[in-house]
């Protein structure tokens, strides 16, 4: 296996290389005969890049980088045919993947199970979830204070089925061919809860919608 110690890690605590190093070999158990281990560490690395500009958690770095590779070789598996799975992929997109996106996210997952597969992801990723947007959607029992903000990728956006994009414009990646959806909400960033409500309670009617269109049967 590569040393994860290479010259542009010595920034790392011995923790820190210490869990990634745990996190190449869990990510290579799940993608045994999938992916080779030089790909699997790549993802690892380049998704720890993208967090460790600025993140201001260090010690969660591993653990977000490690989760942010499985989406994204998950994505390329299915984008390269490797892996086969018939749910339709939803990505959510916005500007800083810390309101609206997450907001959907949320709702999607909480409403559609493992019927179908949603990603988000941010054309300027913040540094952590809106309060105000984890508040809300805690008020109608669904928890998204594990999100983080996190910036869409080539392999995720051409394994989605649909994307959504919320505000972030020509910032917002096109790819020919696939099916898109513009959703026009205000952006919660600075809003109290009591402002943010309304808005949770749009995005949820045009998750419904969608769900209803993907033929994905809602329980709750």
């Amino acid at each position: 296996m590569t040393d994860l110690t290479s010259h542009h890690r010595d920034d790392l605590s011995v923790d820190q290389q210490l869990a990634l190093r745990t996190a190449a070999g869990r990510l290579g158990e799940e993608f045994t005969g999938v992916f080779g281990t030089e790909t699997i560490e790549r993802f690892l690395h380049t998704s720890y890049d993208q967090f460790a500009t600025r993140s201001t958690v260090p010690n969660f770095l591993p653990l977000l980088a490690e989760r942010f590779a499985r989406q994204r070789l998950t994505a390329l598996a299915r984008v390269e045919g490797l892996r086969t799975d018939a749910r339709p992929v939803v990505l959510f997109l916005c500007v800083h993947n810390a309101g609206r996106s997450q907001m959907a996210l949320g709702f999607f997952q909480h409403l559609a199970g493992d019927q179908a597969i949603a990603w988000s992801g941010g054309s300027e990723p913040g540094f952590e979830v809106n309060p105000a947007a984890i508040a809300a959607m805690a008020e109608r029992g669904i928890d998204i204070s594990a999100e983080y903000p996190k910036p869409w990728t080539d392999e995720v956006v051409q394994a989605a089925d649909v994307v959504v994009t919320m505000g972030c414009g020509d910032a917002c990646p096109i790819f020919p061919g696939k099916r898109y959806e513009d959703w026009t909400f205000a952006d919660p960033a600075g809003l109290t809860v009591e402002d943010v409500r309304p808005i949770r309670d749009a995005v949820e009617q045009r998750v419904r919608h969608l769900l209803d269109e993907l033929g994905v049967s809602v329980t709750a």
